[in-house]
Protein backbone atom coordinates (compact mmCIF):
# COMPACT_ATOMS: atom_id res chain seq x y z
CA UNK A 1 0.00 0.00 0.00
CA UNK A 2 1.31 3.47 -1.09
CA UNK A 3 1.82 5.79 1.86
CA UNK A 4 3.51 5.65 5.52
CA UNK A 5 2.84 3.28 7.65
CA UNK A 6 4.13 3.57 11.22
CA UNK A 7 3.58 1.59 13.99
CA UNK A 8 5.92 3.18 16.62
CA UNK A 9 6.97 3.13 20.19
CA UNK A 10 9.23 5.52 21.40
CA UNK A 11 10.12 6.52 25.20
CA UNK A 12 11.32 9.87 26.01
CA UNK A 13 11.86 11.97 29.23
CA UNK A 14 10.23 11.61 32.37
CA UNK A 15 8.33 8.91 31.79
CA UNK A 16 6.84 10.18 28.16
CA UNK A 17 5.61 7.18 25.79
CA UNK A 18 4.85 7.95 21.94
CA UNK A 19 2.83 5.02 20.65
CA UNK A 20 1.53 5.34 17.13
CA UNK A 21 0.13 2.93 14.76
CA UNK A 22 -1.42 4.57 11.68
CA UNK A 23 -0.81 5.06 7.79
CA UNK A 24 -0.07 8.33 6.14
CA UNK A 25 -1.47 9.39 3.11
CA UNK A 26 1.83 9.75 0.28
CA UNK A 27 -0.46 12.45 -1.56
CA UNK A 28 -0.27 16.01 0.05
CA UNK A 29 0.72 17.63 2.96
CA UNK A 30 0.00 16.23 6.20
CA UNK A 31 0.04 18.20 9.56
CA UNK A 32 0.88 16.93 12.74
CA UNK A 33 -1.37 18.82 15.34
CA UNK A 34 -1.31 19.12 18.92
CA UNK A 35 0.22 20.90 22.12
CA UNK A 36 3.31 20.77 23.09
CA UNK A 37 4.93 17.60 24.92
CA UNK A 38 2.05 15.75 22.66
CA UNK A 39 5.05 13.54 20.54
CA UNK A 40 5.08 15.88 17.03
CA UNK A 41 8.70 16.30 17.16
CA UNK A 42 9.54 13.14 18.68
CA UNK A 43 7.69 11.55 15.86
CA UNK A 44 9.48 12.98 13.25
CA UNK A 45 12.91 12.19 14.33
CA UNK A 46 11.48 8.36 14.42
CA UNK A 47 10.88 8.81 10.54
CA UNK A 48 13.99 10.54 9.81
CA UNK A 49 15.70 7.98 12.24
CA UNK A 50 17.46 10.69 14.40
CA UNK A 51 15.83 8.80 17.01
CA UNK A 52 15.64 5.68 17.94
CA UNK A 53 12.38 3.61 18.46
CA UNK A 54 12.04 0.82 20.44
CA UNK A 55 12.57 -2.61 18.82
CA UNK A 56 9.68 -4.24 16.86
CA UNK A 57 8.74 -0.84 15.61
CA UNK A 58 7.67 -0.50 12.05
CA UNK A 59 8.77 2.88 9.82
CA UNK A 60 7.70 1.98 6.10
CA UNK A 61 7.09 4.74 3.34
CA UNK A 62 5.58 2.99 0.19
CA UNK A 63 7.52 -0.93 -0.61
CA UNK A 64 10.51 0.50 0.93
CA UNK A 65 11.06 -0.46 4.85
CA UNK A 66 13.37 1.94 7.28
CA UNK A 67 12.41 0.08 10.80
CA UNK A 68 10.87 -3.45 11.55
CA UNK A 69 12.18 -6.12 14.03
CA UNK A 70 15.39 -7.07 12.07
CA UNK A 71 16.65 -4.15 11.14
CA UNK A 72 16.61 -0.31 10.78
CA UNK A 73 17.86 1.95 8.40
CA UNK A 74 20.72 4.32 8.60
CA UNK A 75 19.13 8.02 8.30
CA UNK A 76 21.13 8.88 5.23
CA UNK A 77 20.05 6.24 3.20
CA UNK A 78 15.93 6.84 4.16
CA UNK A 79 16.42 9.96 1.29
CA UNK A 80 14.53 12.53 3.51
CA UNK A 81 14.48 16.09 3.67
CA UNK A 82 13.97 17.74 6.77
CA UNK A 83 13.65 21.59 7.82
CA UNK A 84 13.86 22.36 11.38
CA UNK A 85 12.45 25.49 13.07
CA UNK A 86 15.70 27.18 12.86
CA UNK A 87 17.41 27.26 9.10
CA UNK A 88 20.44 25.74 9.96
CA UNK A 89 22.38 27.03 7.01
CA UNK A 90 26.28 26.43 6.10
CA UNK A 91 27.18 30.33 7.80
CA UNK A 92 30.68 30.08 5.56
CA UNK A 93 28.61 29.54 2.37
CA UNK A 94 25.89 32.04 0.72
CA UNK A 95 22.73 31.26 -0.53
CA UNK A 96 23.81 29.94 -3.70
CA UNK A 97 26.51 27.83 -2.15
CA UNK A 98 23.77 26.27 0.27
CA UNK A 99 21.52 24.84 -2.49
CA UNK A 100 24.31 23.48 -4.52
CA UNK A 101 25.60 21.53 -1.82
CA UNK A 102 22.71 19.91 -1.39
CA UNK A 103 22.93 19.28 -5.43
CA UNK A 104 26.08 17.79 -5.70
CA UNK A 105 25.52 15.31 -2.69
CA UNK A 106 22.17 14.38 -3.26
CA UNK A 107 22.22 10.35 -3.23
CA UNK A 108 20.13 9.83 -6.00
CA UNK A 109 19.11 11.64 -9.44
CA UNK A 110 15.97 13.80 -8.66
CA UNK A 111 13.36 15.55 -10.64
CA UNK A 112 13.80 18.56 -8.59
CA UNK A 113 15.75 21.26 -10.23
CA UNK A 114 17.77 23.93 -8.82
CA UNK A 115 15.75 27.01 -10.87
CA UNK A 116 12.35 25.46 -10.54
CA UNK A 117 13.32 25.84 -6.26
CA UNK A 118 14.81 29.46 -7.11
CA UNK A 119 11.02 30.37 -8.69
CA UNK A 120 9.02 28.42 -6.48
CA UNK A 121 10.34 29.73 -3.27
CA UNK A 122 11.51 33.32 -4.74
CA UNK A 123 15.10 33.28 -3.93
CA UNK A 124 16.03 35.04 -7.50
CA UNK A 125 17.23 37.78 -5.45
CA UNK A 126 18.98 36.16 -2.82
CA UNK A 127 21.46 34.09 -4.16
CA UNK A 128 24.60 35.92 -4.06
CA UNK A 129 23.93 36.89 -0.26
CA UNK A 130 25.35 35.85 2.35
CA UNK A 131 23.09 33.66 5.09
CA UNK A 132 23.73 36.06 7.87
CA UNK A 133 22.37 39.03 5.64
CA UNK A 134 18.69 36.85 5.42
CA UNK A 135 15.73 37.62 7.23
CA UNK A 136 14.04 34.64 9.43
CA UNK A 137 11.53 34.47 6.45
CA UNK A 138 14.02 34.00 3.96
CA UNK A 139 16.47 31.83 5.77
CA UNK A 140 13.57 29.51 6.10
CA UNK A 141 12.91 29.42 2.32
CA UNK A 142 16.51 28.75 1.79
CA UNK A 143 16.46 25.60 4.37
CA UNK A 144 13.22 23.94 2.04
CA UNK A 145 14.85 24.34 -0.68
CA UNK A 146 17.87 22.90 -0.10
CA UNK A 147 16.16 20.15 1.70
CA UNK A 148 14.22 19.73 -2.03
CA UNK A 149 17.30 19.72 -3.91
CA UNK A 150 18.56 16.85 -1.82
CA UNK A 151 15.89 14.61 -4.10
CA UNK A 152 13.56 13.35 -0.60
CA UNK A 153 11.32 10.90 -1.14
CA UNK A 154 9.74 12.43 1.67
CA UNK A 155 9.82 16.15 3.50
CA UNK A 156 9.52 16.67 7.02
CA UNK A 157 8.88 20.23 8.33
CA UNK A 158 9.45 20.32 11.85
CA UNK A 159 7.23 23.76 13.14
CA UNK A 160 9.54 25.65 10.31
CA UNK A 161 7.34 28.64 10.57
CA UNK A 162 7.52 28.91 14.80
CA UNK A 163 9.87 32.33 14.88
CA UNK A 164 8.68 34.24 12.14
CA UNK A 165 6.32 37.44 12.02
CA UNK A 166 3.00 37.14 10.31
CA UNK A 167 4.15 38.59 6.91
CA UNK A 168 7.34 36.29 6.65
CA UNK A 169 4.73 33.39 7.59
CA UNK A 170 2.21 34.39 4.80
CA UNK A 171 5.51 34.35 2.64
CA UNK A 172 6.74 30.91 3.51
CA UNK A 173 3.22 29.43 3.55
CA UNK A 174 2.19 30.90 0.10
CA UNK A 175 5.59 29.08 -1.11
CA UNK A 176 4.77 25.80 0.83
CA UNK A 177 0.97 26.01 -0.87
CA UNK A 178 2.77 26.30 -4.32
CA UNK A 179 5.20 23.29 -3.66
CA UNK A 180 1.98 21.21 -2.85
CA UNK A 181 0.68 22.15 -6.14
CA UNK A 182 4.19 21.54 -8.16
CA UNK A 183 5.31 18.51 -6.80
CA UNK A 184 4.02 14.69 -5.98
CA UNK A 185 6.04 14.96 -2.49
CA UNK A 186 4.23 13.71 0.41
CA UNK A 187 5.40 16.58 3.38
CA UNK A 188 4.52 15.99 7.21
CA UNK A 189 4.18 19.07 8.81
CA UNK A 190 4.51 19.64 12.36
CA UNK A 191 2.58 22.98 14.51
CA UNK A 192 0.35 23.78 17.03
CA UNK A 193 -0.98 26.41 15.50
CA UNK A 194 -4.18 25.35 13.67
CA UNK A 195 -4.89 28.52 11.74
CA UNK A 196 -1.30 27.79 10.00
CA UNK A 197 -2.80 24.24 9.53
CA UNK A 198 -5.87 25.35 8.38
CA UNK A 199 -4.04 27.12 4.99
CA UNK A 200 -1.35 24.08 4.77
CA UNK A 201 -2.95 20.99 5.40
CA UNK A 202 -4.87 17.99 3.56
CA UNK A 203 -4.94 15.61 6.40
CA UNK A 204 -4.18 15.89 9.89
CA UNK A 205 -3.42 13.96 12.64
CA UNK A 206 -4.31 14.96 16.25
CA UNK A 207 -2.21 13.95 18.73
CA UNK A 208 -2.26 14.25 22.51
CA UNK A 209 0.51 12.86 25.01
CA UNK A 210 2.18 10.74 22.84
CA UNK A 211 -1.19 9.11 20.96
CA UNK A 212 -3.05 9.52 18.39
CA UNK A 213 -6.62 10.44 19.19
CA UNK A 214 -7.86 11.82 15.57
CA UNK A 215 -6.91 11.35 11.88
CA UNK A 216 -8.43 12.25 8.71
CA UNK A 217 -9.38 14.96 6.14
CA UNK A 218 -8.79 18.26 7.33
CA UNK A 219 -11.95 19.99 6.34
CA UNK A 220 -13.68 17.26 8.08
CA UNK A 221 -12.14 16.86 11.08
CA UNK A 222 -12.52 21.07 11.61
CA UNK A 223 -16.27 20.49 11.70
CA UNK A 224 -16.95 17.81 13.74
CA UNK A 225 -17.84 18.19 17.13
CA UNK A 226 -16.42 15.52 18.51
CA UNK A 227 -12.62 16.40 18.10
CA UNK A 228 -10.42 18.44 20.16
CA UNK A 229 -10.08 21.02 17.22
CA UNK A 230 -13.95 21.48 18.04
CA UNK A 231 -13.55 22.82 22.09
CA UNK A 232 -10.66 25.01 21.32
CA UNK A 233 -11.19 28.65 21.27
CA UNK A 234 -10.02 29.11 17.64
CA UNK A 235 -12.52 26.29 16.25
CA UNK A 236 -13.50 26.59 13.32
CA UNK A 237 -15.18 25.38 10.30
CA UNK A 238 -12.93 25.22 6.27
CA UNK A 239 -14.97 25.47 3.12
CA UNK A 240 -13.82 25.56 -0.26
CA UNK A 241 -15.28 28.10 -2.88
CA UNK A 242 -14.39 29.97 -6.06
CA UNK A 243 -14.29 33.09 -6.81
CA UNK A 244 -17.14 34.10 -8.79
CA UNK A 245 -16.86 37.47 -9.57
CA UNK A 246 -15.79 40.80 -8.50
CA UNK A 247 -17.75 43.83 -7.41
CA UNK A 248 -15.68 47.07 -7.73
CA UNK A 249 -18.29 49.37 -7.25
CA UNK A 250 -18.22 48.04 -3.58
CA UNK A 251 -14.66 46.57 -2.96
CA UNK A 252 -16.25 43.15 -2.98
CA UNK A 253 -15.64 39.80 -4.14
CA UNK A 254 -18.29 37.00 -4.29
CA UNK A 255 -17.29 33.48 -3.74
CA UNK A 256 -19.73 30.51 -4.23
CA UNK A 257 -20.15 28.12 -1.85
CA UNK A 258 -22.27 24.80 -3.64
CA UNK A 259 -24.50 27.13 -5.05
CA UNK A 260 -24.35 29.72 -1.93
CA UNK A 261 -23.00 33.43 -2.42
CA UNK A 262 -20.32 34.41 -0.13
CA UNK A 263 -19.29 38.36 0.01
CA UNK A 264 -15.92 39.08 1.03
CA UNK A 265 -13.22 42.02 0.68
CA UNK A 266 -12.29 42.18 -2.61
CA UNK A 267 -9.29 39.46 -3.80
CA UNK A 268 -6.68 39.74 -5.94
CA UNK A 269 -7.55 36.46 -7.59
CA UNK A 270 -9.02 35.65 -11.15
CA UNK A 271 -12.18 34.35 -11.50
CA UNK A 272 -12.70 30.63 -11.16
CA UNK A 273 -9.99 30.16 -9.04
CA UNK A 274 -10.54 27.79 -5.55
CA UNK A 275 -10.17 29.59 -2.25
CA UNK A 276 -10.10 27.95 1.00
CA UNK A 277 -12.51 29.92 4.07
CA UNK A 278 -11.97 29.60 7.29
CA UNK A 279 -14.86 30.56 9.24
CA UNK A 280 -14.65 30.43 13.40
CA UNK A 281 -17.21 29.37 15.29
CA UNK A 282 -17.62 32.55 17.17
CA UNK A 283 -18.38 34.14 14.70
CA UNK A 284 -21.74 32.23 13.61
CA UNK A 285 -25.08 32.99 14.70
CA UNK A 286 -28.17 31.25 13.82
CA UNK A 287 -31.97 32.94 13.39
CA UNK A 288 -35.25 31.06 12.64
CA UNK A 289 -35.61 33.41 9.59
CA UNK A 290 -34.04 35.47 7.73
CA UNK A 291 -33.45 39.36 8.98
CA UNK A 292 -34.98 42.32 6.57
CA UNK A 293 -33.24 44.78 8.11
CA UNK A 294 -29.01 43.66 8.74
CA UNK A 295 -25.86 45.15 8.03
CA UNK A 296 -23.98 41.22 8.00
CA UNK A 297 -24.41 40.70 4.41
CA UNK A 298 -23.41 36.86 4.84
CA UNK A 299 -26.78 35.07 5.72
CA UNK A 300 -26.84 31.36 4.16
CA UNK A 301 -29.65 28.76 4.38
CA UNK A 302 -28.31 26.02 6.77
CA UNK A 303 -29.68 22.68 8.09
CA UNK A 304 -29.16 21.74 11.81
CA UNK A 305 -26.90 19.07 12.04
CA UNK A 306 -25.95 18.07 15.31
CA UNK A 307 -26.27 19.87 18.50
CA UNK A 308 -23.54 19.82 21.46
CA UNK A 309 -25.05 18.06 24.26
CA UNK A 310 -23.61 19.92 27.22
CA UNK A 311 -24.97 21.59 30.41
CA UNK A 312 -21.93 24.46 29.66
CA UNK A 313 -23.26 27.83 29.37
CA UNK A 314 -22.08 27.81 25.29
CA UNK A 315 -22.43 24.51 23.17
CA UNK A 316 -21.51 24.22 19.37
CA UNK A 317 -23.97 23.44 16.85
CA UNK A 318 -23.05 21.92 13.24
CA UNK A 319 -24.76 23.43 10.62
CA UNK A 320 -24.91 21.68 6.65
CA UNK A 321 -24.31 23.91 3.95
CA UNK A 322 -24.99 21.87 0.99
CA UNK A 323 -22.11 19.23 1.45
CA UNK A 324 -20.08 21.26 3.62
CA UNK A 325 -20.54 22.23 6.99
CA UNK A 326 -20.23 25.38 9.42
CA UNK A 327 -20.27 25.74 12.75
CA UNK A 328 -21.82 28.16 15.06
CA UNK A 329 -20.58 28.78 18.94
CA UNK A 330 -24.25 30.04 20.80
CA UNK A 331 -25.39 30.05 23.85
CA UNK A 332 -27.18 27.14 25.33
CA UNK A 333 -30.15 29.66 26.74
CA UNK A 334 -30.43 30.92 22.84
CA UNK A 335 -30.49 26.86 21.65
CA UNK A 336 -33.58 26.09 23.92
CA UNK A 337 -35.23 29.51 23.52
CA UNK A 338 -34.70 29.20 19.50
CA UNK A 339 -35.91 25.41 19.81
CA UNK A 340 -33.20 24.38 17.61
CA UNK A 341 -33.71 20.36 16.83
CA UNK A 342 -31.64 17.98 14.35
CA UNK A 343 -33.05 18.83 10.74
CA UNK A 344 -34.34 22.64 11.27
CA UNK A 345 -33.76 25.16 8.16
CA UNK A 346 -32.32 27.91 9.72
CA UNK A 347 -30.07 30.62 8.54
CA UNK A 348 -26.22 31.83 9.80
CA UNK A 349 -25.23 34.67 10.26
CA UNK A 350 -21.55 34.93 9.30
CA UNK A 351 -19.58 37.96 10.16
CA UNK A 352 -17.88 39.20 7.08
CA UNK A 353 -14.59 39.99 9.43
CA UNK A 354 -14.78 36.38 9.81
CA UNK A 355 -13.66 34.92 6.30
CA UNK A 356 -10.05 34.28 6.10
CA UNK A 357 -9.03 33.67 2.94
CA UNK A 358 -6.59 31.13 2.37
CA UNK A 359 -5.28 30.05 -1.01
CA UNK A 360 -5.15 26.89 -2.53
CA UNK A 361 -4.16 27.78 -6.13
CA UNK A 362 -0.79 29.90 -6.43
CA UNK A 363 -1.11 33.38 -6.72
Amino acid sequence: MNGLTLNIICGGNKGFSLELDCKVSAIGITAIYGPSGSGKSTLLDCIAGLRQAEPGSVIRLNNETWQDASFTTPVWQRHIGYVFQDARLFPHLNVQQNLDYALTRRPRSGNIHLNQVVTWLELDDLLSRSTDTLSAGQKQRVAIGRALLSAPRLLLLDEPLANLDHAARQHCLRCLQRLSQELQLPMLYVSHDIEEVSQLADHLLLLEQGRLVEQGSLLTLCSRLDTRLSHEEQAAAILTARVAQHDAEYGLSELTVDGHTLLVNHLPHAVGQSRRIRIPARDVSVCRHRPLDSSILNILPVSVVEIEDTNAARLLVRLSLGSQYLLARITRKSCVELGLCIGDNIYAQIKSAALLMETTDPA
